[in-house]
């Protein structure tokens, strides 16, 4: 089952349970996959590559919307933004810890064969691809600065 598929699952699911908050994120999600589909170029077809893309996306605009709602005092909302992203969080891969991200960008460094900052392009074009979904950008950005200094 593709994941366009376990998101209407789902929504079905949450619908028996009346679980609004649950309802609200995958109705959410399932709309940007149905973009997604009918954009131009897209031939009708999303691929769970994409689809983790926008997953990525969205988790990312929640937890940026909840940001800005707290430092406004909003904390009603920003707790509304927050539970709609750990929904969504339900359905990326597990997020790597620090000493894995540490792990993994070591061995991208070894790989690519990187040993000053100036490298960091490098690193940072590979990481990018290699744990997409599985670590934050600024995470990643952050300690492979921290390794290559």
């Amino acid at each position: 089952m593709d994941l366009f598929d376990k998101i209407s699952a789902d929504i079905m699911t949450a619908m028996k349970a009346r679980d609004k908050v649950r309802l609200e994120a995958l109705r959410g999600v399932k709309k940007e996959f149905i973009e997604a589909k009918t954009a131009e170029g897209a031939g009708g077809v999303l691929t769970d590559d994409n689809a983790m893309k926008i997953l990525i996306k969205m988790v990312k605009q929640r937890k940026e919307s909840a940001r800005i709602y707290q430092e406004n005092n909003r904390n009603e909302l920003a707790d509304a933004e927050l539970a709609e992203a750990s929904v969504i969080e339900e359905y990326l891969p597990k997020q790597l810890s620090e000493e894995e991200l540490t792990a993994e960008l070591r061995k991208i460094i070894e790989q690519v064969g990187a040993s000053s900052p100036k490298d960091m392009g490098k690193v940072m074009g590979v990481a990018s691809k290699t744990l997409a979904g599985r670590a934050d950008g600024r995470a990643i950005s952050s300690k492979v600065k921290e390794l290559l200094s």
